[in-house]
Order: C-alpha cells, then structure tokens, then sequence
C-alpha cells in the first residue's frame, strides 16, 4: 500500500483506493482547517507537498491559490487523491481559542432534583424485622428505591447516604458522603463547547473545561455537519455523536483533575444546545432539521441515563437536555430568553445571539416571539479571504486613522496570522466610516480620488478588482522577495454585507410584528460567545443594529452554560423553562409578506 509521511512526525500513513489527502490527515488525527468539510469551496485546507507526484491541480485550486503557492507545492488537502508515496508539510496549527464561559447569574432558589440524604439504619431483630428498603423510604419518605441501589448493600447497623432523584433512590452508600454531590452545566456550541462543575450541595461552581467542538472535522457549521449525516448515512450520525460525547468526557476528566472529584460522585448533567447540537448529541437524525419545511424530530426536553450515550459520570447519573423551540431556535434560546427574564419584562425588551445564525426573541411586556435569520459564517471569520477562528494571532479589531495609518489588535499580541469575526466586523466599520467602501458595499474607484487622498495608499488593485491591505510584511523565500498580506477583499465585504442584512431585517421583522417603534424599545441583550467581543460602534457602524439601540446595548455573556446551571439546580427552573419553550412564538421570515424587499433595504451600509 502506498504511504504518506508528514514532515516532522515519525508516522508513516497507509492509504487505500478512494481517499482523498483531507480524509487521510483527519482520520489519522492531524490538525486542517476545513471549514467547508472538504467541499473545494473555502480554500482553507492548505497542505505543502514536499516529495512524491501527485495529480495536476485542479481548476478550483487555480482559482483560490495563487500562482505562487502552486508552484511552491500548496495545494487543498480535499482536492488531492494521491496514489504513490508522498510527504507533506502541514501548513497550520491547532491554535488556542478564546472561549466564553462566564455569564449574568440571577437570582434563583435552589431546589435540586438530586439530593443526598443520611440515613440512620437500626440493626434489624426478631421483633423488628423491618426490611431494609422500607427503612430507607420511612428516613425519606421517598417511595420508589431503584433495585439496582440495593446489590451490593448488607444489612447492617449505622449511617447510610440516600442519593435521590426524582422522588427515586438511585444509589446507596455506607457512611456519609452527603458533601460529595457533583452535576455539570455543559453548553455546547457549534465552535466551542464549555463544562461547569457545580458542587449541588452548595450551588458553587468549582472549575470549568472548554474546548473546540471536535465535529469542527465534520464541517464548521450545522449545515455541513447535516449534509455530512446525509452523506454517510451508515455511519454519519455515530461520528458526529462521538465526537461530541468524547469531548465532553475529556473536559469531565479535566475538572476532575481540577478539583480531586471522584466521576463517580457526579450524578446530572444539564446540556444547553442548539437544536441540531442536542440531536447530535443523542444521536438523532438531524436530516430533517437541514431541509424544507426545517422540522426536527424533537424540540421537547429529554432526560435519559448518561450511560445510554456514554458519557462517564454516575452508573445511575442522569443527563437533562433544556426544550427547544423549533429547528432554529434551541435550548441555548431557550435557556438566553431565561436567565435575561424576558417573560417577566414589563417593557420592550430585545434578546440576540449573533453566530452563523442569528437567533432573536423580542419581549413586549412578556410576550415571547422569536425568529432565526441566516448570518452564515462570515461573522465568525469563516467564507473570509484570510479568515480566521477567534486564537492567537486572529486580528480582533482595527482603527483607521486620517493620515491612513492602521491600528490593529491582535489576539495574543502575536505577529497577525489572519482575521476573525470580531475584526472582519471592524474592518467594516472602518471603512464605511472612512467611505472606502460605499452604502452599496462597493469599493470607491481610486481614479476618483485625488493624489493626496489617504484611502488612496489602503487600497491595492488585483487585476481589475479592488483590495484594502489591512497588514503587509515582505519575506524572503529562496532569494526571491515575497509580501505576506492580509486582505478584505470585495467579496470579504459581501458576506458581512449578506450576514448583517440577515441580522437586521430579523431585528426589524420582529418590531414589526409586535407593533414597536425603534424608540418604544427599552434594551437590547446580546448573549453568546461572538456576541460578547462586539463592541457597540461596530454593531452600529456597520448597520447590523440600528444606530439608534447603540446606548440601549447590555451583554450577558454565555447566558446557554448559566440557563443549563440554574435548571441543574432547581427543578423549578427546569419546569419554568419547559413552560417558556411551549409559550414562546416562531415566525419564519421566509414566509413573511415582504420579506424580500425589507432583506434587500437591510443590505444597504450606513451614511458616512
């Protein structure tokens, strides 16, 4: 069989017919960017072919790589079939991401569905002869005890820990062990999945994991991780699902090790989640949720045994998933319209979570109605030309000064690597704000400025197309004299320009149909992991939220792992969520009157 070899691992890879080079590294467990899951489309999954032959490039690869790099040996993993010997040099590393996982707590009474409860036993006798089991359900007055509680248990004299659940024993223990109860608040997110420890005797939340999404390897968003289920249909939706569960074991094993807790102590987990993630999760077809009318299997809550998906904690631990909505609007909506107390509000109140989709709940005077709208992938610096995940080296935001400088913030205070959502949004604003780029998303020509212009030296012509280098630095490779750029290019603008329509005409439909006025809006909440780098001048800069909102703004964090906390310890949230899932309306914008027309007016960038 022929082989790959990767320049600076000892591994060699055996490969079979049928493969093409993108598969090959990911199963092997190599890092490559392949936000379009190897669809040919994002240009992302750049590999250097250093020995071997392989086929010509093909016409896409002519199109997103450069002359340069295709003499050099770059090509698109996903594109490569090898069939001989080859070595490769990958071209990127795994980089450590910024990953949200405080939030605004309210106030709330705890009231846990596991408790502990110590038990003394009396030494039984011929005239008392009382079974052990009633004993337990006299000291709790609980009346169902779990027969797998009772197979290991001896009858005999002194104090016992009852762990109940749901008005159930589930576990009996020799000794007191009451201060050892454990849950975790997980949420998991299309990018970013965030575990919390809680200690449930007490509410205190002892340490947290966060991770990239492992089924990142599937595709970046939830419709190419649908149309990856479609694809496979033997095996597709057990890949997503263990990706997800595997992950979520590892950050278990992670606060652990954090805190010196036993797994076996840890008896719930409360899951917040989009609609698709929670399908995944439990290993549910998700194909429905991918494709005309978008009706998923379920929205309601669920909670099963963690055992029955794998998730290591408690023989008897249970998970908890909060209820969703619809297909776009999920637990973590859900659990966001909650915490913010939106069916409490008395005034106007707006909740958004802004990420490839944006999802929006309007409160007028506690009456819930809730929309999705289609941000894609633009403001999370994916379908970018130099686009980037929010790690180390990700330019986060920029400044353009009037002699034409450029002030850049770099995640890590790295040299610049490329551009995530936070800084495309930026780059944006600037140059609206500057009028390089017109209300129509245009780039101005050079040939109608004058000479002493200083957007005259920011934007660089490609061919016939127009460019504004947002950081330069010439190199020097094989003698020859090479600039590394980072660009916004023409189409860079397009997608924020497509990605902001979307999320203001949701915002707009919604006032609409609750008959308010920009001005009757009290607050506008934004949650969620993009959200909470935003600042307000680059939401209203770029007319993503109306500039009247921009004092109205209050941010609350990943309000998704703060609904899963609060359902985990109280069992009236859990209900109190259920309720606001079933209460709370949907319009689907498509099928809105006038929709179109309102997308097409929301495209148009503000007035310098």
């Amino acid at each position: 069989m022929p082989k790959i070899k990767v320049n600076g691992d000892n591994k060699e890879i055996l490969y079979g017919d049928g493969e093409n080079l993108l598969e090959i590294l990911l199963r092997e467990g190599f890092f490559v960017d392949n936000p379009c899951n190897g669809k040919g489309v994002c240009g992302k999954c750049r590999i250097k072919v250093t020995e071997g032959h392989i086929e010509e490039p093909a016409e896409t690869e002519k199109e997103l790589l450069s002359r340069r790099e295709l003499e050099s040996g770059i090509r698109l993993s996903c594109l490569v079939n090898p069939t001989e010997d080859i070595s490769v040099e990958l071209l990127q590393k795994e980089r450590e991401h910024k990953v949200l996982t405080a939030g605004y707590i309210p106030e709330f009474e705890f009231n846990p569905n596991i408790k502990k409860i110590l038990v003394n036993i009396k030494k039984p006798g011929l005239k008392n002869q009382i079974p052990f089991e009633e004993q337990f359900k006299i000291a709790t007055g609980v009346k169902n005890v779990n027969i797998n509680s009772l197979f290991r248990s001896e009858y005999i004299e002194g104090k016992y820990t009852a762990t109940v659940c749901n008005d159930e024993i589930i576990e009996i223990e020799q000794g007191d062990t009451t201060d050892r109860i454990f849950g975790l608040a997980v949420d998991i997110g299309t990018t970013t999945v965030v575990c919390e420890l809680v200690d449930m005797s007490t509410g205190k939340q002892m340490a947290h994991s966060s991770m990239i999404n492992a089924q990142k390897h599937f595709g970046l968003d939830v419709l190419t991780r649908i149309t990856y289920e479609i694809e496979n249909p033997e095996n597709g939706i057990e890949k997503l699902q263990s990706a997800i569960v595997d992950s979520i074991n590892e950050m278990i094993e992670d606060v652990c090790r954090q805190t010196g807790t036993e797994k076996k102590y840890i008896y719930e987990i409360c899951v917040g989640a989009n609609c698709t993630m929670m399908h995944m999760l439990l290993g549910i077809n998700a194909k429905t949720i991918g494709k005309s009318p978008y009706a998923p299997i379920f929205t309601g809550s669920k909670d099963i045994p963690a055992r029955d998906i794998g998730i290591n904690i408690s023989e008897r631990g249970r998970i908890y998933c909060l209820p969703s909505v619809s297909s776009y609007i999920g637990a973590d909506i859900v659990a966001g319209a909650y915490v913010c107390g939106l069916k409490d509000k008395k005034g106007n109140v707006l909740f958004i979570d802004i990420g490839t989709n944006g999802e929006i709940v309007l409160s007028k005077a506690g009456k819930l109605v809730s929309c999705s709208c289609a941000a894609g992938p633009a403001l999370e610096g994916m379908n970018i030309s130099s686009g980037m995940r929010a790690s180390e080296g990700a330019i986060e935001d920029i400044e353009i000064e009037k002699d034409g400088s450029i002030n850049l913030k770099i995640i890590g205070d790295k040299e610049p690597v490329g551009i995530c959502g936070s800084g495309i949004l930026a780059a944006v604003r600037e140059l609206v704000r500057s009028g390089i780029i017109k209300k129509d998303g245009a780039f101005i020509k050079k040939d109608t400025l004058d000479g002493q212009d200083f957007r005259n030296s920011l934007i660089q012509m490609n061919g016939r197309k127009r460019e504004f280098v947002v950081w330069d630095k010439k190199i020097t490779e094989n003698k020859d004299d090479i600039t590394e750029k980072i660009l916004i290019t023409q189409g860079d603008v397009r997608q924020v320009q497509l990605a902001k329509g979307a999320i203001l005409s949701g915002f707009i439909a919604l006032l609409n149909k609750a008959g308010i006025t920009m001005e009757e809006l009290d607050k506008v909440m934004i949650a969620g992991q993009f959200g909470a780098h935003l600042p307000a001048d680059s939401l209203t800069g770029t007319g993503t939220l109306p500039e009247d909102v921009k004092d109205k703004l209050e941010y609350v964090g990943n309000s998704s792992k703060v609904g899963a906390y609060m359902a985990l310890m109280s069992s009236d949230v859990k209900r109190e969520m259920e309720e606001l899932a079933v209460n709370m309306d949907y319009m689907e914008l498509g099928a809105m009157e006038g929709y179109e027309r309102l997308f097409s007016d929301c495209l148009v960038f503000p007035e310098v």
